[in-house]
């Protein structure tokens, strides 16, 4: 690990006037200090952001809800308001890692995690996301199990937040803050799809900093679920999560969105069973057509094709827990 420069901040303001000249932000730290000690990143200068006070807060209004970005994912998750109104996101937030790491990792750094791929992650391996000349996705013809299978033709990475799901089904905002103001970025931009910039995974520029995330309030009869599956029981990443977003009039769905985290490079909304689910009633039938539905355009690569059907099951239970209509999966995992 390099020598580095450590700076606590407690205000917004000491924090931007850090940034810049090798300058990068520590909330929680989770995630930053894996790529520390696998060498992937050499900041030259820690900010600490831990300890400014107007980045916390939980805040439920009739217009929606308000998160700071040092909400931790303990603190989403045992909150009563999302457990009863934003489900899904109390659900991600609650099954990610293990109790010590969700008490530690915030909101903010959730979303802006780096991809778990191993060519990453490797100090022998020159892969493009590196940006050390390499044009070569190493995953596309090697060891690529827990890869993307759809839009993997630039990058077979796999965006490895949970939070993000929700989060995206739910139309959030990102507020981002820099020394020339504010503005405010759906879910649906944040993320950088590898076709437009393999280096460049999120929309935040240098100098900007994650001040607040928005979620709007739901509609009357709006229902929600998350859940992950993966090779334990309790705590890994997943192989395949879903997020279901459903605005229900009795067994009618009017409106669905149907989020796939760890499917491709970012998270993605499939349209396609968004389409089978609005306007029909929901019930096993329907259940499995959009699970269906979703995965008739996946690619998969040479080692991943199960997570096709892993992501059918996954959409399809998650629907109907959703929908009221199951329990949660004793075989999801978190």
């Amino acid at each position: 690990m390099n020598k580095f420069a450590f700076v606590d901040c407690k205000t917004v303001d000491e924090a931007l006037g850090q940034l810049g000249d090798g300058a990068t932000v520590k909330a929680g730290g989770i995630d930053l200090l894996d790529l520390m000690k696998d060498d992937i990143v050499f900041p030259a200068k820690l900010v600490n952001i831990r300890n400014v006070d107007s980045l916390r807060g939980i805040t439920v209004s009739a217009d929606g809800l308000q998160l700071g970005p040092l909400s931790t994912l303990s603190e989403i998750a045992d909150h009563p308001e999302i457990q009863r109104s934003y489900s899904a996101l109390s659900d991600a937030a609650g099954h990610a890692a293990t109790p010590q790491v969700r008490n530690m990792a915030t909101l903010g750094g959730n979303i802006m995690q780096r991809p778990r791929c191993w060519y990453f992650r490797s100090t022998d391996v020159d892969c493009k996301k590196k940006g050390g000349g390499s044009d070569e996705c190493h995953a596309q013809a090697g060891e690529n199990q827990y890869h993307a299978i759809m839009n993997n033709s630039t990058c077979a990475m796999v965006h490895p937040s949970s939070t993000a799901v929700p989060l995206l089904g739910m139309d959030a905002q990102v507020e981002l803050t820099s020394k020339r103001g504010k503005r405010m970025v759906l879910m649906s931009n944040f993320y950088v799809p590898p076709e437009k910039s393999v280096i460049n995974e999120t929309v935040v520029q240098p100098g900007e900093l994650i001040t607040g995330i928005f979620v709007p309030a739901p509609a009357p009869g709006t229902r929600s679920a998350y859940q992950k599956y993966g090779e334990k029981e309790s705590f890994d990443w997943p192989i395949a999560d879903a997020g279901v977003v459903l605005v229900m009039d009795g067994a009618l769905c009017r409106k669905a969105s149907v989020v796939l985290g760890v499917a491709a490079p970012t998270p993605i909304r499939s349209k396609a069973a968004e389409a089978v689910l609005t306007g029909k009633t929901i019930d096993e039938a329907t259940a499995r057509a959009a699970g269906k539905a979703a995965m008739q355009d996946a690619t998969p690569l040479s080692q991943n094709g199960y997570k096709v059907q892993l992501f059918q099951t996954a959409i399809y239970r998650t629907v109907l827990l959703a929908a009221g209509q199951m329990q949660r999966d004793p075989s999801a995992i978190g």
